[in-house]
């Protein structure tokens, strides 16, 4: 159930970025809703966060978390903010996702 947990809060860690790229391309009132939506996703983001580090190795959370987020992240720039889009780009972006699974293939389950 943890593992849900983490990966809900690492898509959470993907929405509050995103709403860093919205925050920067608005202005005015909103902007400041994609900053309020910045606040409230990471704080769900951190508490999910915080729930799965109960029971799962802090280390591997939080990388799996970041990963996530990474990710994510790279994903969203790349299909809503006109990122660039190379080969070597989606190299790391899969090699990420790599790590991500690794992680939790050998972490102990509990």
């Amino acid at each position: 159930m943890n593992w849900l947990i983490l990966v809900i809060a690492g898509l959470f860690e993907v929405a509050f970025a995103s709403c860093l790229g919205k925050a920067k391309e608005t202005s005015g009132t909103e902007m400041y809703l994609w900053y309020t939506g910045f606040l409230i996703t990471m704080t769900i983001s951190m508490l999910l966060l915080i729930k799965a580090t109960q029971t799962l190795p802090i280390g591997t959370a939080y990388a799996v978390w970041t990963g996530i987020g990474a990710v994510g992240t790279a994903l969203m720039g790349i299909i809503f903010f006109k990122d660039p889009v190379s080969f070597w780009r989606v190299f790391f972006i899969v090699t990420l996702i790599g790590s991500v699974v690794g992680l939790k293939a050998v972490s102990s389950s509990h």
